[in-house]
């Protein structure tokens, strides 16, 4: 059995859109005709999904927000009692989105086919991630599937207003740096060259400083579309290169390089992997399963690929933190909670604090690195100023020298 969506006409002409259950889409037709509707048109939700996964929609996948709710909403019904295909159906009708409403009604037809959930959330791996569905599927063997939920619901939850700190943290100096690059030139282009046209009559030879001013003005004037296009082509080429594993790779080793974003990259992609790894590990997931789905959530290929090689030396009998330990990219004091983790016997409680210091440690670093950067650009905005009015000013002393 499937879900299907359709669209048809009553007998008033007026039109009817939702979803329904057949096996194939012949039963939906007749269905539709019963009602006395004129069937328009009709598609598998499990195909219409996957058409969108495979291509370049903007609709993909789910916003966490709402999966962090409909995860909620399941964990409660589930733990009241409620049997699952009745629990997404329900949590179908409460949503006001009809894309993941139609969605929860299809994972709820293979689940009243006898699949297990997991299975049934596998048809949109695009909204339900490996890390989701590993998940749900240790808390249906386990039988504590109430439980997982609720984990998930939490992981979605913090997972989500953690990625929503850094973005509001740097949407205000974005657009600082923004708005100065766009004073200067226009200051450089258009107000510069007004004002020196006072003096080019004078005869007197400019100094250097207004000459320079002049000829960057000139240039911006003369080669604006030449820079601009320039600007695009280097985006495209460089957006075009990272979408290949050779070139993103090297870019993510000159990332681990540099002095401060290092940090931060091993900072995120470690708490990353180490909030992914506890869920996992506390849900009932084997290690070297958990091992393998918390390295897709990590994107510097390097750290990714340290995680799979640490993978590989746990299969082999290595200790955790000591194949982690040999990467060199994750931070000591992870290590050490992941080592003291494996000797007490509390690995994912020691994962959970790890992700939560290294989570701590990059806001404090975003913060203090957004502190410098406000009065460092009105540094810059009030250098640049100065360098324009000298140059505007020192003619204007030469002329009275001159006069004198």
């Amino acid at each position: 059995m499937s879900a299907f969506e359709y669209k048809a006409l009553d007998a008033a002409g007026r039109q009817h859109k939702g979803v329904l259950e057949a096996d194939t889409p012949r039963q939906v037709r007749q269905q539709l005709r019963d009602k006395g509707w004129t069937p328009l048109s009709m598609v598998e939700v499990q195909q219409r999904e996957a058409k969108q996964g495979k291509g370049m929609s903007l609709r993909r996948g789910l916003n966490p927000a709402d999966l962090s709710l409909i995860t909620r909403q399941l964990a409660t019904l589930v733990h009241s009692g409620t049997p699952i295909d009745e629990a997404l159906q329900a949590v179908s009708r409460q949503t006001e989105k009809a894309r993941l409403g139609n969605m929860l009604l299809a994972v709820r037809s293979k689940v009243k086919e006898g699949h297990p959930l997991a299975a049934a959330m596998a048809d949109f791996p695009h909204a339900f991630d490996d890390l989701y569905r590993a998940t749900v599927d240790a808390g249906e063997q386990s039988g504590h599937l109430d439980a997982v939920l609720e984990r998930l619901a939490d992981y979605t939850e913090s997972r989500h207003a953690l990625r929503q700190k850094f973005q509001l943290a740097l949407i205000y100096p974005v657009l600082i740096a923004v708005v100065a690059i766009l004073v200067v030139v226009g200051l450089v282009a258009y107000v510069v060259p007004k004002v020196v046209e006072v003096f080019e009559g004078v005869g007197q030879e400019l100094p250097l400083l207004t000459r320079g001013l002049i000829a960057l003005s000139d240039f911006l004037q003369n080669n604006w579309a030449l820079l601009l296009g320039s600007i695009v082509i280097m985006i495209v080429v460089i957006s075009w290169l990272l979408r290949h594993e050779g070139p993103k790779r090297q870019f993510h080793h000159l990332l681990l390089r540099l002095p401060l974003v290092s940090r931060l990259v091993r900072g995120m992609n470690t708490a990353r992997f180490a909030r992914t790894f506890s869920i996992l590990a506390s849900s009932g997931v084997p290690v070297l399963d958990a091992m393998r789905i918390s390295a897709e959530v990590v994107t510097n290929l390097p750290m990714k690929s340290a995680v799979e090689e640490a993978a590989r030396r746990v299969r082999e009998g290595s200790a955790i933190n000591k194949a982690l330990d040999n990467s060199g990219y994750f931070p000591p004091m992870t290590v050490h909670l992941i080592a003291s983790g494996e000797a007490s016997g509390n690995l994912d409680e020691m994962l959970e604090r790890s992700a939560s210091a290294q989570e701590r440690e990059m806001e404090t670093m975003l913060g203090l690195l957004m502190g410098f950067f406000e009065p460092f650009m009105i540094l810059f905005m009030g250098g640049t100023v100065l360098v324009i009015v000298l140059a505007i000013l020192l003619p204007i002393f030469n002329l009275n020298q001159l006069v004198k």
